[in-house]
């Protein structure tokens, strides 16, 4: 056998290891594939619905919590006013 012979031999048994390894991790990359596929990324996509729904919520609502916090504030005031006055006539 030739030098040349000789070292396509090894590179076939290299590239014959090489792709008895290989083939498990393929194996695994495609599971892993399936499952981000099927399983994860529509869980993903159902969370960020929630938290977009929420967030327009949220952002709908945020000026009428001003007025929410002004009228609380305003009552505040009538009732402690009103509180004083109770107090003296009794």
């Amino acid at each position: 056998m030739s030098d040349n012979e000789l070292l396509l031999a090894i590179s076939e048994m290299m590239d014959k290891k090489f792709e008895s390894n290989l083939k498990p991790i393929e194996n695994r990359l495609t599971r892993l594939e399936l499952t981000l596929e099927n399983n994860i990324l529509p869980r993903l996509q159902n969370i960020e619905a929630c938290y977009t729904d929420t967030y327009d919520r949220y952002k709908n609502y945020s000026d009428k919590m001003d007025d929410a916090f002004n009228d609380i504030e305003l009552l505040k005031k009538v009732v402690t006013e009103h509180s004083e006055k109770l107090e003296k006539l009794a």
